[in-house]
Protein backbone atom coordinates (compact mmCIF):
# COMPACT_ATOMS: atom_id res chain seq x y z
CA UNK A 1 0.00 0.00 0.00
CA UNK A 2 1.38 3.89 -0.95
CA UNK A 3 0.83 5.29 2.30
CA UNK A 4 1.54 8.70 0.73
CA UNK A 5 -1.12 8.69 -2.19
CA UNK A 6 1.33 10.97 -4.70
CA UNK A 7 1.62 9.15 -7.57
CA UNK A 8 4.88 11.13 -8.64
CA UNK A 9 6.84 9.63 -5.84
CA UNK A 10 7.98 6.17 -4.99
CA UNK A 11 8.02 5.18 -0.94
CA UNK A 12 11.66 3.46 -0.49
CA UNK A 13 10.90 3.65 3.53
CA UNK A 14 8.73 4.43 6.29
CA UNK A 15 10.02 4.70 10.33
CA UNK A 16 7.42 5.52 12.87
CA UNK A 17 7.75 6.42 16.23
CA UNK A 18 5.00 8.27 18.89
CA UNK A 19 4.14 11.25 17.45
CA UNK A 20 6.02 11.04 13.82
CA UNK A 21 6.24 9.50 10.91
CA UNK A 22 9.15 9.76 8.87
CA UNK A 23 9.07 8.81 5.11
CA UNK A 24 12.08 8.30 3.05
CA UNK A 25 11.06 8.94 -1.33
CA UNK A 26 12.69 10.07 -4.49
CA UNK A 27 11.07 10.77 -7.97
CA UNK A 28 9.36 7.77 -9.45
CA UNK A 29 10.64 8.78 -12.90
CA UNK A 30 13.58 10.63 -14.33
CA UNK A 31 13.27 14.06 -15.82
CA UNK A 32 13.11 14.32 -19.93
CA UNK A 33 14.54 17.56 -20.65
CA UNK A 34 16.71 20.51 -19.20
CA UNK A 35 14.41 22.87 -18.06
CA UNK A 36 17.26 25.91 -19.32
CA UNK A 37 17.60 25.01 -22.51
CA UNK A 38 15.09 22.05 -23.53
CA UNK A 39 18.00 18.93 -24.33
CA UNK A 40 17.70 15.69 -23.36
CA UNK A 41 20.95 14.94 -23.09
CA UNK A 42 22.25 15.44 -19.12
CA UNK A 43 24.08 13.54 -17.09
CA UNK A 44 23.61 12.72 -13.15
CA UNK A 45 25.68 15.22 -10.91
CA UNK A 46 25.10 14.32 -7.17
CA UNK A 47 21.63 14.19 -4.88
CA UNK A 48 20.20 16.45 -2.29
CA UNK A 49 18.00 15.30 0.94
CA UNK A 50 15.44 17.66 1.95
CA UNK A 51 12.53 17.67 4.40
CA UNK A 52 8.84 18.27 3.30
CA UNK A 53 5.82 18.28 5.98
CA UNK A 54 2.88 16.65 4.81
CA UNK A 55 -0.80 16.00 6.41
CA UNK A 56 -0.95 13.73 9.25
CA UNK A 57 -1.23 10.16 9.45
CA UNK A 58 -3.26 8.54 12.10
CA UNK A 59 -2.62 11.65 14.63
CA UNK A 60 0.76 11.99 13.80
CA UNK A 61 2.92 14.47 11.88
CA UNK A 62 4.13 13.35 9.01
CA UNK A 63 7.64 14.12 7.32
CA UNK A 64 9.01 13.37 3.44
CA UNK A 65 12.74 13.18 3.33
CA UNK A 66 12.69 13.30 -1.03
CA UNK A 67 16.14 11.97 -2.03
CA UNK A 68 16.34 14.98 -4.73
CA UNK A 69 18.70 13.86 -7.38
CA UNK A 70 20.96 16.77 -9.26
CA UNK A 71 21.70 17.01 -13.01
CA UNK A 72 23.76 18.54 -15.46
CA UNK A 73 23.20 19.41 -19.01
CA UNK A 74 25.72 18.41 -21.61
CA UNK A 75 24.05 21.04 -23.86
CA UNK A 76 24.72 24.36 -22.25
CA UNK A 77 26.81 23.32 -19.20
CA UNK A 78 23.55 24.04 -16.23
CA UNK A 79 23.03 21.88 -13.35
CA UNK A 80 19.15 21.72 -12.38
CA UNK A 81 17.72 19.79 -9.71
CA UNK A 82 14.57 17.34 -10.03
CA UNK A 83 11.19 19.32 -10.39
CA UNK A 84 9.23 17.88 -7.59
CA UNK A 85 5.24 18.06 -8.32
CA UNK A 86 3.06 17.97 -5.18
CA UNK A 87 5.51 19.98 -3.08
CA UNK A 88 5.70 24.01 -1.86
CA UNK A 89 9.44 24.75 -1.99
CA UNK A 90 9.31 27.54 -0.69
CA UNK A 91 7.07 26.57 2.67
CA UNK A 92 9.00 23.24 2.11
CA UNK A 93 5.53 21.32 2.49
CA UNK A 94 3.36 19.41 0.28
CA UNK A 95 0.81 21.32 -1.72
CA UNK A 96 -2.13 19.18 -0.34
CA UNK A 97 -0.58 20.56 3.52
CA UNK A 98 -0.63 24.34 2.24
CA UNK A 99 -4.22 23.83 1.43
CA UNK A 100 -5.20 21.89 4.93
CA UNK A 101 -3.27 24.72 6.37
CA UNK A 102 -5.20 27.75 4.94
CA UNK A 103 -8.34 26.24 6.02
CA UNK A 104 -7.57 25.82 9.18
CA UNK A 105 -5.71 28.99 9.95
CA UNK A 106 -9.50 30.76 9.92
CA UNK A 107 -10.79 28.34 12.40
CA UNK A 108 -7.94 28.00 14.84
CA UNK A 109 -4.87 29.08 16.60
CA UNK A 110 -1.71 29.52 14.79
CA UNK A 111 0.40 27.41 17.31
CA UNK A 112 -2.40 24.80 17.37
CA UNK A 113 -1.80 24.21 13.57
CA UNK A 114 2.00 24.26 13.99
CA UNK A 115 2.13 21.67 16.65
CA UNK A 116 -0.58 19.40 14.55
CA UNK A 117 1.06 19.59 11.29
CA UNK A 118 5.25 20.12 12.18
CA UNK A 119 5.74 23.59 10.36
CA UNK A 120 6.97 26.19 12.42
CA UNK A 121 4.16 28.59 13.57
CA UNK A 122 6.03 31.75 11.76
CA UNK A 123 5.85 29.17 8.42
CA UNK A 124 2.00 28.41 9.47
CA UNK A 125 1.52 32.74 9.96
CA UNK A 126 2.98 33.68 6.48
CA UNK A 127 0.76 30.59 4.92
CA UNK A 128 -2.02 32.35 6.49
CA UNK A 129 -1.27 35.73 5.41
CA UNK A 130 -0.59 34.76 1.50
CA UNK A 131 -3.78 32.94 1.70
CA UNK A 132 -5.81 36.17 3.03
CA UNK A 133 -3.85 38.10 0.52
CA UNK A 134 -5.37 35.48 -2.17
CA UNK A 135 -8.95 35.55 -0.58
CA UNK A 136 -8.69 39.69 -0.60
CA UNK A 137 -8.19 39.54 -4.43
CA UNK A 138 -10.46 37.07 -5.25
CA UNK A 139 -13.64 37.14 -2.76
CA UNK A 140 -15.31 40.25 -3.79
CA UNK A 141 -18.43 41.86 -1.40
CA UNK A 142 -21.19 43.83 -3.38
CA UNK A 143 -21.64 47.22 -2.43
CA UNK A 144 -24.95 47.59 -1.16
CA UNK A 145 -27.44 50.55 -1.77
CA UNK A 146 -27.95 50.71 2.21
CA UNK A 147 -24.22 51.06 3.60
CA UNK A 148 -23.87 50.35 7.32
CA UNK A 149 -20.50 52.04 9.40
CA UNK A 150 -20.54 51.58 13.33
CA UNK A 151 -17.84 50.30 15.58
CA UNK A 152 -16.94 46.58 16.95
CA UNK A 153 -14.36 46.29 19.69
CA UNK A 154 -11.94 43.85 18.66
CA UNK A 155 -9.16 44.30 21.06
CA UNK A 156 -9.24 47.68 20.03
CA UNK A 157 -12.41 49.78 18.43
CA UNK A 158 -12.15 48.98 14.41
CA UNK A 159 -14.69 50.11 12.05
CA UNK A 160 -17.42 47.66 11.06
CA UNK A 161 -18.80 48.11 7.40
CA UNK A 162 -21.99 46.18 6.78
CA UNK A 163 -24.86 45.83 4.51
CA UNK A 164 -27.51 47.28 6.20
CA UNK A 165 -31.10 44.98 4.43
CA UNK A 166 -28.99 41.82 4.13
CA UNK A 167 -28.06 42.24 7.63
CA UNK A 168 -24.91 41.22 6.72
CA UNK A 169 -21.02 42.13 7.18
CA UNK A 170 -18.81 43.18 4.31
CA UNK A 171 -16.02 44.53 5.88
CA UNK A 172 -13.88 45.09 9.28
CA UNK A 173 -11.68 48.29 9.06
CA UNK A 174 -7.93 48.29 11.20
CA UNK A 175 -9.39 51.45 13.08
CA UNK A 176 -12.16 54.41 12.73
CA UNK A 177 -9.80 56.87 11.48
CA UNK A 178 -11.40 59.34 8.97
CA UNK A 179 -7.83 58.27 6.64
CA UNK A 180 -8.43 54.53 7.14
CA UNK A 181 -12.33 55.12 6.18
CA UNK A 182 -11.98 57.41 3.18
CA UNK A 183 -9.68 55.23 1.59
CA UNK A 184 -11.77 51.69 2.09
CA UNK A 185 -14.84 54.11 0.66
CA UNK A 186 -12.72 55.11 -2.50
CA UNK A 187 -12.28 51.37 -3.54
CA UNK A 188 -15.77 50.37 -3.25
CA UNK A 189 -16.90 48.47 -6.65
CA UNK A 190 -19.60 51.12 -8.10
CA UNK A 191 -19.68 53.19 -5.03
CA UNK A 192 -22.41 55.93 -7.18
CA UNK A 193 -24.73 53.09 -6.18
CA UNK A 194 -25.06 53.69 -2.54
CA UNK A 195 -27.98 56.19 -1.77
CA UNK A 196 -27.74 56.09 2.13
CA UNK A 197 -25.69 55.24 5.23
CA UNK A 198 -26.54 54.18 8.12
CA UNK A 199 -24.01 55.40 10.98
CA UNK A 200 -23.54 56.02 15.11
CA UNK A 201 -22.50 59.58 15.85
CA UNK A 202 -18.49 59.71 15.06
CA UNK A 203 -17.08 62.72 13.33
CA UNK A 204 -15.06 60.99 10.86
CA UNK A 205 -17.05 58.85 9.50
CA UNK A 206 -19.40 61.58 8.51
CA UNK A 207 -16.91 63.45 7.15
CA UNK A 208 -15.53 60.40 4.84
CA UNK A 209 -19.19 59.51 3.62
CA UNK A 210 -19.13 63.88 2.21
CA UNK A 211 -15.86 63.47 1.12
CA UNK A 212 -16.39 60.12 -1.74
CA UNK A 213 -20.47 59.05 -1.22
CA UNK A 214 -21.78 62.81 -1.95
CA UNK A 215 -24.89 61.35 -3.19
CA UNK A 216 -25.53 58.95 -0.03
CA UNK A 217 -27.62 60.73 2.19
CA UNK A 218 -26.92 59.82 5.97
CA UNK A 219 -28.35 58.62 8.78
CA UNK A 220 -28.20 58.19 12.41
CA UNK A 221 -29.56 55.03 13.62
CA UNK A 222 -31.95 55.46 16.05
CA UNK A 223 -30.65 52.67 18.67
CA UNK A 224 -27.27 55.23 19.08
CA UNK A 225 -29.51 57.91 19.71
CA UNK A 226 -32.12 55.86 21.99
CA UNK A 227 -28.86 54.88 24.09
CA UNK A 228 -28.51 58.41 24.78
CA UNK A 229 -31.58 58.90 26.56
CA UNK A 230 -31.17 55.46 28.77
CA UNK A 231 -27.22 57.22 29.17
CA UNK A 232 -29.80 60.42 30.81
CA UNK A 233 -31.61 58.11 33.68
CA UNK A 234 -28.11 56.22 34.44
CA UNK A 235 -26.36 59.94 35.10
CA UNK A 236 -29.58 60.68 36.87
CA UNK A 237 -29.20 57.76 39.33
CA UNK A 238 -25.18 57.47 39.50
CA UNK A 239 -25.65 61.24 40.43
CA UNK A 240 -28.09 60.84 43.42
CA UNK A 241 -26.69 57.29 45.45
CA UNK A 242 -23.96 59.98 46.77
CA UNK A 243 -26.92 60.48 49.26
CA UNK A 244 -28.15 56.73 50.26
CA UNK A 245 -26.58 53.68 52.26
CA UNK A 246 -25.19 51.04 50.70
CA UNK A 247 -28.29 48.74 50.71
CA UNK A 248 -29.76 51.53 49.28
CA UNK A 249 -27.05 51.73 46.36
CA UNK A 250 -27.03 47.85 45.85
CA UNK A 251 -30.58 47.63 45.58
CA UNK A 252 -30.93 50.49 42.64
CA UNK A 253 -28.23 48.40 41.19
CA UNK A 254 -30.27 45.45 41.17
CA UNK A 255 -33.36 47.76 39.57
CA UNK A 256 -31.51 50.14 37.31
CA UNK A 257 -32.74 47.63 34.74
CA UNK A 258 -36.51 48.41 35.20
CA UNK A 259 -35.72 52.40 34.85
CA UNK A 260 -34.57 51.69 31.37
CA UNK A 261 -37.64 49.87 30.35
CA UNK A 262 -40.12 51.01 28.66
CA UNK A 263 -43.35 51.73 30.94
CA UNK A 264 -45.56 49.22 28.76
CA UNK A 265 -42.60 46.56 29.13
CA UNK A 266 -43.12 46.73 32.42
CA UNK A 267 -44.51 43.47 34.55
CA UNK A 268 -46.50 44.44 37.20
CA UNK A 269 -43.40 44.05 40.10
CA UNK A 270 -41.39 45.87 37.87
CA UNK A 271 -43.92 48.66 37.61
CA UNK A 272 -44.26 48.76 41.68
CA UNK A 273 -40.67 48.90 41.86
CA UNK A 274 -40.51 51.46 39.44
CA UNK A 275 -43.18 53.53 41.47
CA UNK A 276 -41.33 53.41 44.68
CA UNK A 277 -38.42 54.49 43.27
CA UNK A 278 -39.66 57.45 41.24
CA UNK A 279 -41.98 58.81 43.96
CA UNK A 280 -39.16 58.67 46.61
CA UNK A 281 -36.55 60.08 44.42
CA UNK A 282 -38.29 62.95 42.24
CA UNK A 283 -35.05 63.49 39.81
CA UNK A 284 -35.17 59.90 39.02
CA UNK A 285 -38.68 60.47 38.40
CA UNK A 286 -37.70 63.38 36.05
CA UNK A 287 -35.58 61.61 34.16
CA UNK A 288 -37.35 58.35 34.04
CA UNK A 289 -40.37 60.97 32.24
CA UNK A 290 -37.82 62.24 29.87
CA UNK A 291 -36.41 59.10 29.03
CA UNK A 292 -40.01 57.96 27.81
CA UNK A 293 -40.94 61.06 26.16
CA UNK A 294 -37.91 61.01 24.31
CA UNK A 295 -38.93 57.71 23.09
CA UNK A 296 -42.14 58.55 21.94
CA UNK A 297 -40.19 60.81 19.35
CA UNK A 298 -39.57 57.81 17.67
CA UNK A 299 -43.30 56.47 17.38
CA UNK A 300 -43.32 59.58 14.91
CA UNK A 301 -45.04 58.94 11.67
CA UNK A 302 -43.08 61.19 10.06
CA UNK A 303 -40.02 64.26 10.20
CA UNK A 304 -42.61 67.16 10.66
CA UNK A 305 -43.86 64.94 13.66
CA UNK A 306 -40.73 63.99 14.93
CA UNK A 307 -39.20 67.33 14.81
CA UNK A 308 -42.73 68.71 16.63
CA UNK A 309 -42.22 66.04 19.50
CA UNK A 310 -38.72 66.68 20.07
CA UNK A 311 -38.83 70.55 20.35
CA UNK A 312 -41.70 69.96 22.70
CA UNK A 313 -39.48 67.42 25.13
CA UNK A 314 -36.53 69.91 25.02
CA UNK A 315 -38.90 72.51 26.34
CA UNK A 316 -39.46 70.61 29.61
CA UNK A 317 -35.77 69.93 30.11
CA UNK A 318 -35.44 71.86 33.03
CA UNK A 319 -32.18 73.02 34.38
CA UNK A 320 -31.64 70.82 37.35
CA UNK A 321 -32.27 67.92 35.55
CA UNK A 322 -30.09 69.37 32.04
CA UNK A 323 -27.32 68.05 33.33
CA UNK A 324 -27.97 64.16 32.60
CA UNK A 325 -29.49 65.11 28.96
CA UNK A 326 -26.87 67.41 28.04
CA UNK A 327 -24.67 64.94 25.89
CA UNK A 328 -27.83 64.15 23.92
CA UNK A 329 -29.49 67.68 23.31
CA UNK A 330 -25.50 68.42 22.23
CA UNK A 331 -25.77 65.29 20.04
CA UNK A 332 -29.03 66.00 18.09
CA UNK A 333 -27.81 69.86 17.49
CA UNK A 334 -24.69 68.61 15.62
CA UNK A 335 -26.07 65.71 14.10
CA UNK A 336 -30.00 66.84 13.92
CA UNK A 337 -30.11 66.75 9.75
CA UNK A 338 -29.12 63.35 9.97
CA UNK A 339 -30.55 61.99 13.06
CA UNK A 340 -34.05 63.43 11.55
CA UNK A 341 -33.64 61.33 8.27
CA UNK A 342 -33.85 58.45 9.91
CA UNK A 343 -37.83 59.13 9.65
CA UNK A 344 -37.68 59.57 5.85
CA UNK A 345 -35.45 56.47 5.85
CA UNK A 346 -35.94 54.32 8.92
CA UNK A 347 -33.65 51.44 9.29
CA UNK A 348 -34.77 48.23 10.47
CA UNK A 349 -33.99 47.62 14.39
CA UNK A 350 -33.05 43.84 13.24
CA UNK A 351 -29.31 45.30 12.07
CA UNK A 352 -28.61 47.26 15.36
CA UNK A 353 -29.83 44.15 17.02
CA UNK A 354 -27.84 41.48 15.33
CA UNK A 355 -24.95 43.58 15.54
CA UNK A 356 -25.53 43.84 19.41
CA UNK A 357 -25.17 40.43 19.60
CA UNK A 358 -22.33 39.95 17.57
CA UNK A 359 -20.44 42.91 19.94
CA UNK A 360 -22.01 40.74 22.68
CA UNK A 361 -19.97 37.86 21.39
CA UNK A 362 -16.59 39.03 20.26
CA UNK A 363 -14.78 38.90 23.18
CA UNK A 364 -15.32 35.31 22.90
CA UNK A 365 -13.76 34.80 20.15
CA UNK A 366 -10.51 36.82 20.58
CA UNK A 367 -8.91 35.19 22.76
CA UNK A 368 -5.25 34.02 21.27
CA UNK A 369 -5.90 35.87 18.15
CA UNK A 370 -4.59 38.86 16.96
CA UNK A 371 -6.97 41.31 14.82
CA UNK A 372 -5.48 39.97 10.74
CA UNK A 373 -7.02 36.39 12.39
CA UNK A 374 -10.09 37.36 14.04
CA UNK A 375 -11.05 39.34 10.80
CA UNK A 376 -10.20 36.90 8.40
CA UNK A 377 -12.31 33.93 10.29
CA UNK A 378 -15.04 36.63 10.40
CA UNK A 379 -14.82 37.70 6.94
CA UNK A 380 -13.59 34.36 4.68
CA UNK A 381 -15.08 31.66 7.29
CA UNK A 382 -16.44 28.95 4.13
CA UNK A 383 -20.20 28.50 5.28
CA UNK A 384 -20.82 31.77 6.52
CA UNK A 385 -20.82 34.64 3.72
CA UNK A 386 -24.25 34.83 1.19
CA UNK A 387 -23.80 34.82 -2.32
CA UNK A 388 -26.56 36.00 -5.12
CA UNK A 389 -25.92 35.51 -8.99
CA UNK A 390 -25.66 38.88 -10.83
CA UNK A 391 -28.16 40.14 -12.65
CA UNK A 392 -28.63 39.17 -16.59
CA UNK A 393 -26.94 42.03 -18.75
CA UNK A 394 -28.22 41.86 -22.16
CA UNK A 395 -24.88 42.75 -24.76
CA UNK A 396 -25.56 45.47 -26.81
CA UNK A 397 -26.27 45.67 -30.57
CA UNK A 398 -23.07 46.13 -32.57
CA UNK A 399 -23.26 47.40 -36.41
CA UNK A 400 -20.63 45.15 -38.56
CA UNK A 401 -20.48 45.46 -42.43
CA UNK A 402 -23.65 47.86 -42.71
CA UNK A 403 -26.15 45.40 -40.83
CA UNK A 404 -26.96 45.47 -37.46
CA UNK A 405 -26.15 41.92 -35.27
CA UNK A 406 -27.24 40.71 -32.14
CA UNK A 407 -24.09 40.21 -29.86
CA UNK A 408 -23.90 36.90 -28.68
CA UNK A 409 -25.69 36.79 -24.85
CA UNK A 410 -23.28 35.91 -21.78
CA UNK A 411 -24.11 35.58 -18.58
CA UNK A 412 -21.42 36.00 -15.87
CA UNK A 413 -22.27 32.74 -13.36
CA UNK A 414 -19.60 33.62 -10.96
CA UNK A 415 -21.09 34.11 -7.72
CA UNK A 416 -20.74 37.39 -5.73
CA UNK A 417 -21.08 37.67 -2.19
CA UNK A 418 -23.28 40.28 -0.08
CA UNK A 419 -21.89 39.83 3.04
CA UNK A 420 -21.49 37.24 5.94
CA UNK A 421 -24.93 37.43 8.25
CA UNK A 422 -24.13 39.04 11.19
CA UNK A 423 -26.67 36.31 13.27
CA UNK A 424 -25.39 33.56 11.56
CA UNK A 425 -21.76 35.20 12.76
CA UNK A 426 -23.04 35.11 16.23
CA UNK A 427 -24.21 31.22 16.20
CA UNK A 428 -20.88 30.04 14.75
CA UNK A 429 -19.51 31.85 17.22
CA UNK A 430 -21.40 30.53 20.37
CA UNK A 431 -21.41 27.17 19.45
CA UNK A 432 -17.11 27.12 18.93
CA UNK A 433 -17.39 26.71 14.85
CA UNK A 434 -14.82 29.31 14.58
Amino acid sequence: MDILNLPHFKVLHVEQTEHDYSIRAEMASPPIICPNCYNRDFVGYGKKEQLFMDLPIHGKRVGILVNRRRYRCKECNKTFLEILPDMDEKRLATTRLIEYVQKQSLKRTFASISEDVGLDEKTVRNIFRDYVTHLEKTVRFATPEYLGIDEIHIIHPRCVVCNVKDRTIINILQNRNKETVIKYLMELPDRDRVKYVSMDMWQPYRDAVKLVLPQAKIIVDKFHVLRMANQGVETVRKDIRANMTPKQRRTLMHDRFVLLKRRHELKEAEFLKLESWTKNLPDLGKAYELKEEFFQVYESKNQAEAIERYNAWLSKVTDEICFAFEPLIKALTNWHHEVFNYFNHPITNAYTEALNGLIRVMNRLGRGYSFEALRAKILFTEGLSKSKRPLYRRQNREPIMSRMVIAETTIDYQNWDTGVPITTLVDFIEKGKI
